[in-house]
């Protein structure tokens, strides 16, 4: 059963809706906000209210659906007739993106989508699908071998360089119920066996792919929309700088940068397929041979360092709303490199203090790096509650961390409980820890690498 709410304090004044799947996501709050601020009505769809990114003022209503499931398709067709015209469809998650594709006939006549056919979007989206294409088309990408069985995994360990980051062809709804990890990193074959042992019954088939050698810093990504006939109407490079987890996570710090290789190869992979819609390319550059291999793409969706754009003063999705609803395309589609940077405050302070307990990291150096025009993943003057609810949950789930460990120094130091708990208790606040110390961690388990971007 779906329910919604009624949210105050849009900025709506008209036009065709853009409605927001995947509201309670980093993406899809701001893609809500970005939105919003252009004067377009928005509409939220929401696995869970409770989220904090749906307490944002940025939506003239908040929808609850599963959004895991066809279910999502059935609450836009009962909503459709309320629309009046047709509004634009924004899935913020691959699900969303893969359940909108396969039921973009029964939405036709409520919504506007911008996808490819729907063979490019399940050839695009699935690990094997796209490594197939890729070496019959001559694209970059690192050493892999497809695991369908222990012999398989067995191949793997032999004849891969290490590490090797070990994911399914595609997040499955069976895949996220485990884990909202989209890979783990193994160090030698003997973890990589170990790891598969543990996973195969989450999927049927798996990615075994070497591990390309180089920093955060070493990681560029494309975010583009294709307008008809391939045409690149708007495209933005960008680098990380920090993540979270520190080492295998997803983007805390970015900042948009000039590599005009990545641009090429990402006009290359998407004009190959005559593709429409919202793109990603994420590529990294080899430490020992200099060249950039695509990491992935991602497709028909913002993503969380999109927002980068509007930082640098690029209206990547307002271009994509436009186009889709007929509307003139706005001017400012041009990337100027003006230093933009894009944030997630919280975690980048997790990332931050890291680095600075390892002697890392120095404050001077941290503070140069967040300077600039910038976009703040949740974070906002005229839409407060998200950010603020976010660090009321993490200080929760900080809580119980702490709890949870003074336990464990019950049973193992009975003697200094009290200091453990007071020594973690400036940090929990914010839901920082050392990723060494979660729920789970320890010797023989793996590193996640987290799905968000």
């Amino acid at each position: 059963m779906s329910t919604s709410s009624r949210k105050r304090g849009t900025t709506a004044v008209g036009g065709p809706a853009a409605v927001v799947l995947g509201l309670d996501t980093i993406t899809g709050l701001q893609s809500a906000r970005i939105l919003a601020a252009r004067g377009v009505p928005v509409i939220g769809v929401t696995n869970d209210l409770g989220h904090y990114a749906c307490r944002t003022r940025a939506c003239t209503r908040v929808v609850q659906a599963d959004l895991r499931s066809e279910d999502v398709v059935d609450v836009l067709v009962r909503l459709g007739p309320e629309l009046g015209d047709r509004a634009a469809l924004f899935p913020c998650t691959d699900l969303t993106v893969l359940q909108i594709s396969q039921n973009r006939e029964r939405l036709a006549q409520w919504y506007h989508v911008a996808l490819p056919e729907h063979s490019v979007v399940e050839m695009l989206m699935d690990k094997v699908g796209f490594l197939q294409h890729a070496l019959e088309n001559d694209l970059p990408i690192p050493g892999t071998v497809l695991i369908d069985d222990r012999a398989d995994a067995e191949r793997a360990a032999r004849t891969l360089t290490f590490p090797v980051a070990l994911k399914p062809p595609l997040k499955s709804a069976v895949w996220q119920s485990h884990t909202s990890a989209k890979a783990f990193q193994v160090e030698d074959g003997e973890e990589l066996l170990e790891v598969y042992d543990r996973i195969a019954p989450w999927s049927d088939r798996f990615i075994a792919q070497e591990w390309v050698d180089g920093g955060v810093d070493s990681l560029y990504s494309c975010n583009a929309y294709f307008g008809a006939g391939s045409r690149p109407l708007v495209t933005f490079v960008a680098r990380k700088l920090r993540q979270w987890p520190p080492h295998t996570g997803t983007s805390a710090l970015g900042e948009e940068c000039r590599n005009d290789e990545v641009l090429q190869e990402t006009l290359r992979l998407f004009a190959g397929v005559d593709y429409r819609g919202l793109a990603y390319v994420e590529m990294k550059q080899d430490a020992r041979t200099g060249r950039h291999l695509i990491i992935e793409p991602n497709i028909g969706r913002p993503t969380g360092r999109s927002a980068i754009a509007e930082a640098g003063g690029v209206e990547l999705l307002y271009t994509a709303y436009t186009d889709m609803v007929g509307l003139p395309l706005p001017a400012a589609r041009q990337q100027r490199y003006v230093g933009a940077k894009w944030i997630d405050d919280r975690r980048d302070v997790q990332s931050a203090l890291y680095f600075f307990r390892r002697g890392e990291l120095t404050v001077g150096d941290w503070w140069r790096s967040v300077r600039g025009p910038k976009w703040h993943a949740v974070l906002s003057r005229s839409d407060p509650e998200p950010f603020v609810h976010d660090v009321l949950q993490a200080t929760r789930r900080g809580a119980r961390m702490l709890g949870a460990r003074a336990r464990r120094s019950l049973r193992s130091r009975p003697r200094s409980p009290g200091r453990v708990a007071l020594r973690g208790l400036p940090v929990a606040v914010l839901g920082v820890h050392d990723p060494a110390e979660a729920p789970g961690a320890g010797a023989g388990t793996a590193p996640l690498i987290d799905e968000r971007r």
